[in-house]
């Protein structure tokens, strides 16, 4: 046998049984000697996936123990799913029971991994040897201990490894006791017998999955627009090919996402009007929202935005600009769908023969009809169609799906629609805009989603938005949820930035480039667009109902600052990732001062916001010296990195001043000197 296939002579597993059942002794036999609890990162149990990007490492950790006071061998193995190749690695003992170990996976796809655990006999051995040489005891026969080990450990191998423990064993024989000693206790006999071993009383975890996606679903920022306002006449319909002329500027902000609502037809039962009026004009486009008339579903494509090869020429276009399209899947049907009237099962209706319209109180969408998934004639069929659908834009150079209120559709057709998408091409990511309840929200990350829009939208004080930022960091949250920070949305116009002039929308930007790896801005916000409807979080003539045509070149703007945030985010690792968020102190209940470093240090970024947009605030902070390993003294490098100012730091406390006239945040980056 070699050491490739060590004999797993003893592996255990822990075998289920009724609890009134009393354990017997040949049960008893087979339950595991070695215990191997709280492995993470685990979602419950291993019934989903950990989420993790190419390149990334997983940290592993997890309690190995035993009786006794032998020296355990902890290897943590991980491979491609159906794949029969495992790559594995010794985890590194902490202490207290505790071990670890990391490993990266460089393409995307499922993978697993688990752990083997077992008595490394010759480690204890060796470790006893040690011991009692070092304090003189006599030790003739641990020798001839030793001698045996050697000797077993050739008999049960072949091979090159049996020639060199045959070897080992011979230069064994002709030596003195000390040089005995010295061999036993050597690095060489210490690798070879670790290949030999016969890895007693293994135990095995379960196998735990890892998807693993590309970079984009942990690191993008994202631009949303509706093509049809890229217009400058609000009496003309802006097109595909109107699209092309913004690709250059929102590729100058950094972005690298550009995400449409709808490019569906609309239907014109019920079609809203301006400012979600009841009434709408005989030219009024009507929400994009309201998917489906005589030119089709969504499958098709709204006639005044182009041809589907417009659509395609955009998609390359905007490849050609390191722009990836995103599409909106929204679930549901104007009351002009060819839907209705080809699949009536497919739809609730009323004892009257009516169908209830979509509301979301107080909210109503009097234009939009949900469909029904467990309806009679739904299962297959619906399931089926809907799949096709996503599947048809994959096919059109799509791989990126907004996903509208997901949450209100059954869990089990994501889990089985992401999966097959993914088994099709696991290049394609689902984003989740899901504003509900926290378990729903962790719960769709577990089934598959990508990504998700989260609470930050709402979460403005500092007490806020640093529990929150700590929220994203622990398990489950960590392993499951990756939170995409959108600063506003054509549904949401914050409170928070009604009144809070530019000052606000840059420090809302701040907050989002900062504090996570994806964010994203509908257009308008780098224009500081802010007019609600009174009393309400929604924008005034919104344009989900009405073409609206902007200038981009307006005073006022902030699309430099916005660049130069996406620039930072671009040529910093340590800000690629929600992960990794420390808040720190700052003596001021109105300035946010938390970092993120990569693991190495090499990259350590420092962010202080002052989220008063009004007034300047002042404060006395702490630099994190302990974790650059210096003391409360030390001299640091700092540097500014929204103007490339430079300077150094002399000792932890230190002095800030933030003027929302000027920049109300500061972003540097601290280097030991």
């Amino acid at each position: 046998m070699s050491a490739d296939e060590p004999n797993k002579t003893v592996e255990t597993q822990v075998h289920e049984r009724p609890a009134e059942h009393a354990l017997s002794l040949s049960e008893a036999l087979l339950l595991p000697r070695i215990a191997i609890e709280d492995v993470q990162p685990v979602l419950d149990g291993g019934a989903f996936a950990v989420k993790a990007v190419v390149g990334q490492s997983i940290t592993v950790d997890a309690k190995v123990f035993a009786d006794g006071h032998d020296k355990m061998a902890v290897v943590l193995r991980w491979q491609a799913a159906g794949q029969d190749t495992w790559h594995s690695l010794r985890m590194r003992e902490l202490g207290n029971d505790s071990w670890q170990g990391e490993f990266a996976m460089d393409s995307v796809g499922r993978f697993v991994y688990c752990l083997d655990a077992w008595i490394d006999q010759f480690a204890s051995y060796r470790y006893e040897l040690e011991k009692k040489f070092a304090a003189g005891v006599a030790i003739d026969l641990e020798l001839e201990e030793g001698r045996l080990h050697l000797q077993h450990a050739a008999e049960r191998s072949s091979d090159t490894l049996r020639a060199e423990l045959q070897q080992r064993l011979q230069q064994f024989a002709e030596l003195a006791s000390a040089e005995q000693v010295a061999l036993l206790l050597g690095s060489e006999v210490a690798e070879l017998m670790a290949l030999a071993d016969q890895r007693a009383f293994l135990a095995s975890s379960p196998e735990y999955p890892v998807e693993v996606e590309r970079s984009l679903a942990q690191f993008a920022s994202w631009y949303e627009l509706f093509p049809r306002s890229i217009t400058d006449d609000k009496a003309r319909h802006g097109t595909f090919k109107d699209v092309h002329n913004r690709l250059p500027m929102i590729r100058d902000m950094g972005f690298d996402v550009l995400y449409f609502p709808p490019i569906h037809p609309i239907g014109r039962a019920h079609r809203k009007g301006p400012n979600n009026s009841l009434t709408a004009g005989p030219d009024d486009p009507g929400s994009p929202y309201a998917i489906g008339s005589a030119d089709g579903g969504h499958d098709a494509i709204h006639p005044q935005l182009g041809t589907r090869e417009d659509f395609r020429e955009l998609v390359a276009a905007a490849a050609e600009h390191g722009l990836e399209i995103a599409l909106d899947f929204a679930i549901q049907c104007s009351q002009d769908h060819l839907w209705l009237k080809e699949h009536p099962g497919w739809f609730s209706w009323r004892p009257d023969g009516t169908i209830r319209y979509a509301e979301n109180p107080p909210k109503k969408y009097q234009d939009i009809v949900n469909v029904d998934f467990y309806a009679a004639d739904a299962v297959p069929g619906l399931w089926l169609e809907l799949r096709d659908v996503v599947w048809g834009w994959v096919q059109e150079g799509v791989k990126i799906f907004r996903v509208d209120n997901p949450h209100t559709k059954p869990l089990p057709f994501w889990q089985w629609l992401i999966e097959d998408i993914r088994a099709r091409d696991n290049s394609v990511m689902f984003l989740a805009e899901a504003f509900t309840k926290p378990a729903m929200m962790a719960r769709l990350g577990k089934v598959g989603y990508s990504q998700s829009y989260t609470y930050f939208t709402w979460r403005n004080t500092k007490a806020e938005l640093a529990t929150y930022f700590s929220e994203l960091n622990q398990a489950p949250l960590a392993h499951c949820y990756r939170p995409n920070f959108f600063v506003n949305t054509p549904d949401i116009n914050p409170f928070f930035l009604h009144d809070s002039g530019r000052a606000g929308f840059l420090i809302r930007a701040a907050l989002a480039t900062m504090g996570s790896g994806l964010w994203g801005m509908y257009s308008g916000f780098e224009l500081c667009e802010s007019a609600p409807i009174p009393g309400k979080e929604e924008y005034l003539d919104s344009e989900k109902y009405e073409i609206r045509p902007r200038d981009y070149t307006q005073p006022g703007n902030i699309i430099a600052e916005i660049a130069q945030l996406n620039r930072i985010r671009r040529l910093n690792p340590a800000l690629q990732t929600h992960l990794g968020c420390a808040i720190y102190t700052a003596y001021n209940d109105n300035i946010l001062y938390f970092g993120k470093r990569t693991a190495d240090r090499s990259n350590f970024i420092l962010v202080a916001v002052n989220l008063d947009p009004h007034n300047a605030q002042e404060a006395h902070f702490e630099l994190p010296l302990w974790e650059l390993g210096l003391d409360d003294s030390a001299e640091t490098r700092g540097e500014d990195l929204m103007n490339g100012h430079s300077w150094s730091w002399y000792g932890k406390t230190q002095w800030m001043r933030l003027d929302p006239g000027y920049q109300p945040f500061g972003i540097w980056r601290i280097s030991a000197v």
